[in-house]
């Protein structure tokens, strides 16, 4: 499974944790989807940079930290002030509608839209 397949399978966790209002640890999802839980961040990039070329709310908001409950570094879906506000909205919008872009439409956004130095 290469890296935009598998952030294709995380869109999958996040929309579906988003429809029951729940957010994720880095080691929850990683335990989750079987990824490492060091390589998140880089199968986290594609969900971001399409929720952002797509004006989405950031769908990648409900994966936090488990020692402070908030996204990591490479988080750029929000400003760190608007965190409350961006993730109800994650939480407002019907991603099981929007459905999976799928792996292909991921790839497209992060090459137009890197989003995670």
């Amino acid at each position: 499974m290469n890296r935009f397949q598998r952030a294709s399978q995380i869109w999958a966790v996040l929309a579906w944790a988003s429809t029951h209002r729940q957010s994720l640890t880095y080691g929850q999802l990683a335990r989750v989807t079987g990824a490492f839980t060091g390589g998140l961040g880089a199968l986290l990039e594609p969900v971001q940079s399409y929720c952002l070329v797509h004006k989405l709310p950031p769908l990648t908001i409900l994966v936090v930290q488990q020692e402070s409950g908030l996204p990591g570094a490479g988080f750029t879906g929000a400003s760190a002030g608007d965190l409350a506000t961006a993730q109800a909205k994650v939480f407002g919008f019907d991603w099981l509608e929007h459905g999976n872009p799928g792996a292909e439409a991921l790839e497209a956004a992060t090459k137009q839209f890197p989003s995670n130095g």
